[in-house]
């Protein structure tokens, strides 16, 4: 057998070896793509949420400044009186 048949053999099993990286690596874009998608909408919850928390400090914030401002005009009895 001749150096260059033995080179063609080698060659030959090197485009099936090609082939079937190809086809892995256009399954692994698929699953990227996929994994892209997900992050995204995690991302997107992630940040409704934040925004729903946000709301409920705010809230819980207003409540507490109100009543605050409701005791403010009663003085406390217990304590003395600073002079």
């Amino acid at each position: 057998m001749a150096e260059i048949d033995i080179i063609a053999r080698e060659v030959s099993g090197y485009r099936t070896r090609f082939e079937a990286i190809e086809r892995r690596l256009g399954e692994i874009d698929k699953v990227i793509g996929r994994l892209e998608a997900a992050a995204l909408t995690t991302a997107r919850a992630l940040q409704e949420i934040s925004r729903h928390w946000d709301a409920l400090y705010e809230a819980m914030r207003r409540e507490e400044e109100s009543d605050m401002s409701h005791l403010g005009g009663e003085r406390d009895s217990s304590r003395p009186s600073k002079r």
